[in-house]
């Protein structure tokens, strides 16, 4: 297995506006504590793509992990959007057609989708409004996250379901806007292979990371400089210098590129036995999930 010299973690949004306040970019080298990073006066996630596409050009060494899911259930139905004849049949195949279909839209966003008369069906939206397909309950689960739920390793949440606090929807296909956009100069995880050298991108859950950083189920969001230090002491890493504010979406950044640092060297996170070739490449995988 390759090693990484640099590990970031993006806290990513699916907010409308330009430069949503849930978008946290920490980074962590070979010496010192993990530090957050914006441009001023907060991320735009164009800005995150910008900073992406410099790093593949630097060919920096550095492992990157998005808190976001990088497709939709597919196997369990056979298709992304059962009964439509334009469903993409693999995930990097979705990313170009959500792109598409919200080209005209600023700042990532998905609108567009989940106002089509054939996606719209399958999502549970916001203000009372269900799709006629959208299966009820917590909703349909990538391979990935129903072996989370049955491991008792996460308990992630559909894509299908944009209601709620703990709603990924919106956040994981605007992020399948930008690695469209990307263009391949990055590859990510297990969708490509891992690269020689240079970048590359996985999938994360900062909840497995705070887990593992001694947060307690059901109370992993860490609000304060205790909880903070007490994550990274957990993760043998020092402590940042003191933050400005101490926002779930930042400590999830410091402690995930923390966790990233001590993990990724780790050859089992990269060969889960439940990872078919299938799952691949229709759903990914989330990394640290065995």
């Amino acid at each position: 297995m390759r090693s990484f010299s640099h590990f970031a973690c993006i806290d990513w949004s699916g907010a409308k506006t330009e430069r949503p306040q849930g978008i946290a970019v920490a980074i962590i080298g070979p010496d010192g504590p993990p530090a957050l990073i914006s441009p001023k006066p907060r991320w735009s996630r164009e800005d995150v793509l910008a900073w992406l596409l410099h790093l593949a050009k630097e060919k920096r060494d550095i492992l990157i992990g998005f808190d976001l899911s990088m497709s939709l259930p597919f196997i369990d139905h056979g298709a992304f959007f059962p009964g439509w004849s334009d469903s993409p049949d693999h995930a990097k195949a979705l990313w170009s057609e959500v792109d598409t279909m919200c080209s005209d839209e600023p700042y990532l966003n998905v609108t567009n989708l989940l106002n089509h008369q054939e996606t719209s069906r399958h999502f549970r939206h916001g203000g009372g409004r269900v799709g006629d397909l959208f299966t009820g309950g917590t909703g349909r689960l990538r391979e990935v996250e129903r072996y989370q739920r049955e491991t008792g390793q996460a308990n992630s949440a559909s894509c299908f379901n944009l209601v709620g606090a703990a709603q990924v929807g919106k956040s994981s296909l605007t992020g399948m806007r930008l690695l469209h956009r990307l263009g391949g100069v990055i590859p990510v995880w297990p969708f490509d292979s891992v690269p020689d050298s240079g970048p590359a991108i996985v999938e994360i859950y900062t909840t497995v990371a705070a887990l593992a950083a001694g947060q307690p189920k059901g109370r992993s969001k860490v609000r304060d400089r205790a909880g903070l230090k007490q994550a990274l002491t957990r993760l043998d890493t020092p402590i940042p210098a003191r933050l400005p504010r101490y926002d779930d979406h930042s400590t999830d950044a410091l402690i995930t590129a923390a966790w990233m640092k001590q993990v990724a060297g780790n050859r089992a996170l990269w060969h889960p036995p439940a990872l078919t070739d299938e799952i691949a490449q229709k759903e990914g995988w989330t990394f640290g999930v065995v």
